[in-house]
């Protein structure tokens, strides 16, 4: 919850320090760069360290990167600096926040494996997919009504309020084994193993690759700041409940598949709902009823959701256990990618095309993507588990 109202109140936050969308561009690439130029070494980092002590670390660093926000974010500092320096500052910051998560997420995904048997491991993938989700709604919501209550402050120290219960909870896992000695392979060696599993991984490489590229074109709520102001006229509530609404269609299709797990053609499914992932993103960039606008977002994550189950899904039953954490970092590198780099391309093509036209464009080449995958990636489209 912390993660996600972190990237919502800093969206919020510089949109109305800057009223540019490339500077909410800037902000998706700041955390983009050093998620993705750190991950490999983090993958082999993953694989040779007790995960549950690395996540551990890894909490304390991100609890100290928000009290530097905190401290940026804050009434004094806009009274002594101007707009710009501020917008850096939040931009070191995220960056800092960047490097964290090229190490926690991999180890989060490779510990999710190792805390549950195989046989039960299609369930936790979908339990860990809706605790995210459930953060995913909740986060947006309180960070609304946190922002028109007492602004970016109140929200910050929140945020540094969930970071320590998650560090007492983690804390509560007992210690797991480290099923690769450190000395055994060489840190190259090792990094390159997990990206030749992957690349020689036609089912892995297709999912990935359909994400990075739909998620990079079809990154909508990286302008939804500016999409309520200008055009649906609402304010920050709203802007909770609209950032919100893709994770509430999310937890609806998870409570879906945890009672009725989908049988068979999970392949085509997933291209499917992309295709309709992307068809979601064109209504919302049209609209302009509020009402509209939350359907589609909502319908997005339903779609969203059956493609997060199959891909995650996929990550654990085809990764043997040593490899989990390098090739978690391969698959990191690809989801941070897309959503922060497609936040980049979202403020950049809002600047060159307008808002509007930016979204819509976004749609039709997540469509277009879906093509392409369902002729060039016939292993992804016939696979079943």
């Amino acid at each position: 919850m912390a993660l996600r109202m972190v990237a919502v109140a800093m969206v919020w936050h510089v949109s109305v320090l800057t009223k540019s969308t490339l500077s909410v561009g800037f902000l998706g690439l700041s955390e983009v760069v050093p998620a993705v130029a750190f991950a490999l070494y983090a993958g082999h980092v993953v694989d040779v360290s007790d995960r549950r002590k690395l996540l551990i670390r890894s909490m304390l660093f991100y609890f100290a990167s928000i009290v530097l926000l905190l401290i940026i974010t804050s009434s004094k500092a806009e009274q002594s600096f101007s707009p710009h320096i501020i917008s850096i500052g939040i931009y070191t910051c995220i960056f800092f926040t960047g490097v964290i998560r090229s190490f926690s997420g991999p180890a989060m995904n490779a510990l999710t494996a190792q805390v549950s048997s195989r046989e039960n491991l299609p369930k936790a993938v979908t339990m860990s997919s809706a605790s995210w989700q459930v953060a995913s709604v909740v986060g947006p919501l309180l960070t609304g009504f946190l922002i028109a209550l007492g602004g970016a402050t109140y929200t910050i120290v929140f945020i540094l309020f969930c970071v320590v219960i998650a560090t007492f909870c983690m804390s509560k896992i007992k210690p797991k084994p480290v099923l690769v000695a450190k000395n055994e392979k060489k840190t190259w060696e090792s990094v390159k193993e997990g990206i030749r599993f992957v690349m020689h991984t036609k089912t892995i490489l297709g999912a990935l690759s359909l994400d990075l590229f739909a998620v990079f074109f079809g990154g909508a709520t990286a302008m939804l700041s500016f999409y309520v102001t200008d055009i649906l006229k609402v304010g920050p509530i709203w802007f909770g409940w609209l950032n919100a609404a893709t994770s509430i269609g999310t937890i609806g299709v998870l409570i879906a598949i945890s009672i009725r797990p989908l049988q068979g053609r999970q392949g085509k499914t997933l291209l499917y709902a992309v295709a309709g992932f992307g068809l979601c993103i064109i209504v919302f960039g049209l609209s302009k009823n509020v009402w509209l606008s939350l359907a589609a977002l909502f319908l997005s994550g339903v779609f969203d959701g059956l493609s997060v189950v199959i891909r995650s899904t996929i990550m654990q039953l085809f990764v043997p256990d040593e490899m989990r954490g390098r090739v978690a970092s391969v698959n990191s590198m690809f989801i941070n990618s897309s959503n922060e780099l497609g936040q980049f391309e979202s403020g950049v093509a809002a600047r060159g095309m307008g808002t509007v036209p930016s979204v819509v464009f976004g749609g039709c080449m997540t469509l277009i993507v879906v093509v392409a995958t369902w002729l060039k990636a016939p292993a992804l489209k016939k696979m079943e588990y």
